[in-house]
Order: C-alpha cells, then structure tokens, then sequence
C-alpha cells in the first residue's frame, strides 16, 4: 500500500504507537499500523502515566499541535526518553471569524443556545475573538467542553462550562449535551 505517494515503510510494523483517544487510534489504524497503547483516560497525563512505567531510554517520535500543552514532553524527558517533536498542526483563527460572530451575536434569534469546546485552543481563540469583536458570550448560552483540560481552560478565561463529558471524545460531548437537553426539558 502507497502512503502520500510513497512506499510504506515495513519498520513502522515493528515500532510501537501511542495515541491519546480513540478517533487517533482509528485514524492510524486506517493506515494499516497498528496501535499499542490507547490509555484509560484520553488526556495528556493518562498516556504520559502509561508511558513513564515503561519508556525509559527509549526513542519517542511525538507528533502534535504546535500550540500543544507540556505535559507530555515534560513527563517523557523525566522519564530519560530520548523525544523529538513534530508540530504537525496548527490552529488558524480564520479572517472572517470576527464579523460572523458580530452578525450571530447581534441577531436576537441567531445567538447560539450552546457553545461547545473541543480543546484549550478552542476556548482561548474564541476568547480572543469575541474580545476583537467587542462581544461576550451571553449568559444564558451553555457551556459545554469535552473535558476537564479544556474545561479548566475555560474556567481560567473567566467562563463557566455548564456541560462536561464523561471521556474526551466528540461521542461522550455528544452525549453529555443531550443528557443536559433532556434534563433541561423535564424540569422546564
């Protein structure tokens, strides 16, 4: 099988892959590579545990977001991991972004009911753009983060998540959303 136009390389079979969630796993498992460590919890600290117990001297790739936390580094390097860093990604504020949210904010029947949060980057660039705008997010709309990272994050913004999920995975924010509507619902 061809990779990006290239010949896959038979020694990444031989070499062990952690990831921190599920949609990471099933995304390299689509490239036919198979994944050897998925931790309990899908944060930082959960694969940073994992590997700690089991990594030293070792050799570890780490590819990530260049705006990406320490806490993984910093636990593989006290560990006595030799680590390289990719940045393999980078989160954009797009140009547009400031004047569609002063047409959603100031339409009384266009402001959004919940928000939701997928990372601390997430949190901080909406911050940062409601700000440019001269906004602030209404309190009556909720507040929901995919987890105590992110929700942390928000907290130190100054904003309040009114939903958490259970797991940092879109499917557990998804679901905590809707327990939140259904309870919503019954007491309302």
């Amino acid at each position: 099988m061809e990779v990006f136009g290239e010949r896959r390389n038979p020694e990444l079979f031989q070499k062990n892959i952690a990831v921190i969630g599920p949609a990471t796993a099933r995304a390299v498992e689509k490239l036919d590579l198979p994944v050897s460590l998925l931790p309990q919890r899908y944060i930082a600290e959960s694969l940073a545990e994992s590997l700690e117990q089991n990594a030293a001297g070792a050799s570890i790739l780490l590819i990530r977001a260049e705006e990406a936390r320490d806490v993984l580094p910093s636990a593989l390097r006290q560990a006595g991991c030799r680590l390289t860093i990719v940045d393999a990604y980078r989160n954009c504020i797009p140009g547009d972004s400031i004047s569609r949210l002063r047409e959603l904010f100031n339409d009384p029947k266009g402001a959004p009911d919940l928000i939701t949060f997928t990372s601390g980057s997430t949190s901080r660039n909406l911050v940062a753009i409601l700000e440019a705008a001269g906004l602030a997010v209404p309190s009556e709309v909720v507040l929901a983060s995919i987890g105590p990272i992110t929700s942390r994050t928000l907290r130190e913004l100054g904003l309040e998540p009114t939903v958490e999920a259970a797991e940092a995975t879109i499917s557990a924010l998804v679901e905590a959303i809707l327990h939140y509507f259904e309870q919503a619902g019954q007491s309302g």
